[in-house]
This record gives structure tokens, sequence and C-alpha cells, in this order.
């Protein structure tokens, strides 16, 4: 089973000159937990409510007055749409990241969370294939 297979192909954006606060809204209207920092390519940045939380709220920092772009990780940790599972397991414990990007050449074209990983486990499993 490959990634492409298993991980959410909604890529979801915020504008770079966007406040943490707009991130913020956005991410709880969404129910997700992170955004591509302006347009999703592999030079984006990445921020996730793990930032906003620790590098903004907690700190008593206005999340109005702080670009999201500001926190945000870059480049964002990807991997190419026809890696495997196990590939991609690896990739997200060696970035130590709750998520990776999927890309097609230079174009994100999806995410792929440590939920998705699991859950593709099951389906293996269930198929009868025991490894992811």
């Amino acid at each position: 089973m490959n990634i492409e297979e298993s991980m959410t192909a909604n890529v979801e954006c915020i504008d770079t000159d966007s406040s943490v606060y707009d991130a913020i809204e956005r991410m709880v209207d969404k129910r997700i937990r992170s955004l591509i920092i302006g347009p999703p390519d592999i030079n984006s940045g990445v921020i996730t409510a793990r930032d906003v939380v620790f590098k903004v709220l907690a700190r008593g920092i206005s999340p109005k007055d702080t670009k999201a772009s500001e926190i945000a990780s870059k480049p964002v940790v990807c991997i190419d749409k026809n890696a495997g599972l196990i590939e991609a397991a690896t990739k997200m414990e060696e970035s130590n990241v709750a998520r990776i990007f999927v890309s097609d050449g230079k174009k994100l074209v999806g995410v792929l969370s440590m939920i998705d990983v699991m859950e593709s486990s099951l389906i293996l499993r269930a198929r009868g294939t025991h490894a992811v």
C-alpha cells in the first residue's frame, strides 16, 4: 500500500501575511491540526496546532499581532506520493513529526498523519497482510 492510498488529498493553506489568529480560526473551523503557509509546494512552511499552543499561546503572545509565517516550520517535511507506508513512518520518526506532506514533484498533493498510518495498518491486517 502506498501513501497516496492513505493520505488526505486536501492540503489546507493560508496566506503568508495571515496572523496566527487567522490560522487558529481556520484550523478550528476545518478541525485540522496544520496549515501550509503560502502556496502548496515543497518550499512552503507549515504551522501546526502545537506551534500555536507552545510558541504563542503558552508564552502569552498575541495571536492577532503575530504572523503565522513567523512561527512556521520551513521547509515542510515531505515524501513522494509513490513511497510506501513504512518509508513514510520512518521519515516521520526521524523528523519527529506527526504528519508528513505528500508531494508530486514540487507540488504538495496531500498529507499523511500518524492516524492515517495506523488506519492503513488495520486495513492491511484485515486484508491478510501484517506489515505496513
